[in-house]
């Protein structure tokens, strides 16, 4: 299951941030954030796993295990970049002076 861009803490273009947060009933914190993108990498590649193993049982569709895996690694890659991201602001901040 996709993550939407809105979960991970994003706004749309042209809506507000308080007008995603009403949407979603509460204004969540980055660490609740990050870890529902966590669970989404976790859930797309159990997903992705699924596929592959009912593919080679012959129960399940080829094209369905290579989009599962796809996705998966879609879901992988955003996560490892904003990880990159993280800690490239960490080090940035690291290097001000004071």
């Amino acid at each position: 299951m996709p993550i939407p861009i809105a979960a991970v803490g994003l706004t749309a273009p042209g809506s507000s941030a308080a007008s995603v947060a009403k949407k979603a009933g509460a204004i969540e914190g980055f660490s609740d954030a990050l870890g529902k993108l966590i669970e989404g990498v976790e859930e797309t590649t159990a997903g992705a796993n699924t596929a592959v193993s009912g593919m080679l049982n012959k129960t399940g569709d080829v094209h369905e295990a290579m989009i599962a895996l796809h996705e998966a690694e879609t879901t992988l890659q955003l996560t490892v970049q904003i990880r990159n991201k993280l800690v490239q602001a960490y080090q940035d901040v690291m290097r001000m002076p004071i």
